[in-house]
């Protein structure tokens, strides 16, 4: 099983943003691409190469759903797996996010002393 290392990660909201890579990069050890929104995502995906994707599923200029539908069209990138990080976890929000492919759904606010960790299982889980 190969480790998670790179992670693309869109999130408008910068104080969310910075205490999400102080979780990822500090204490998670991953290599972090910040995006502002999906769109900045779709564009930076091809130089960054990412094996996970991180999303805010609310933001402007284009949503976390859509981005990752976008990347999926995408030949090169289209099997790179997606969570989505987001305060509407009502189990019919969740369930449409993992039925768009999703491989899980982080609620916020996520806790960031446990985030890379459960980020890690979430990733390990997903490639059994």
């Amino acid at each position: 099983m190969q480790a998670l290392s790179r992670i693309l990660y869109a999130e408008d909201q910068v104080d969310i943003q910075q205490v999400a890579i102080l979780a990822l990069e500090t204490v998670g050890g991953f290599t972090v691409k910040t995006c502002n929104s999906g769109l900045e995502a779709t564009v930076a995906i091809d130089d960054f190469k990412p094996q996970l994707l991180l999303f805010d599923v609310m933001m402007p200029d284009m949503d976390g759903p859509t981005a990752f539908a976008k990347i999926k069209e995408m030949p090169e990138h289209q099997n790179i797996p997606a969570i989505f990080m987001t305060a509407k976890v009502q189990s019919n929000e969740v369930q449409a996010y993992l039925d768009m492919g999703a491989i899980a759904v982080i609620a916020k606010p996520f806790d960031p002393m446990t985030l890379a960790s459960e980020i890690k299982d979430i990733w390990q889980r997903s490639q059994q």
